[in-house]
């Protein structure tokens, strides 16, 4: 997803600001990995495959997230509890 895009974003349940945290880049700076954060309702939206992740929790598709989720834990001592509705 390219930065000026993700600029573009809010939170989708209070209409916040996000902040960014790239985990991964391709050679065109596009984000491939990352996080969005919302510092009001603390909320946590993840980037992965390019894509952000800001559906509902009951219309997420886990299987797709967990692998790459569980990944961050061991790479970037990232919390699984706090990406996933049923934390693995």
């Amino acid at each position: 997803m390219k930065l000026s895009t993700i600029a573009k974003l809010c939170c989708p349940f209070d209409k916040q600001d996000l902040q960014l945290q790239i985990l991964a880049q391709d050679l065109d700076y596009n984000v491939i990995e990352g996080l969005l954060r919302c510092t009001t309702c603390r909320r946590n939206y993840p980037i992965i495959y390019g894509v952000p992740i800001m559906a509902p929790d009951e219309y997420r598709q886990l299987p797709l997230e967990e692998p790459v989720v569980n990944r961050w834990k061991l790479e970037y001592n990232i919390d699984p509890v706090k990406l996933l509705p049923d934390a693995v």
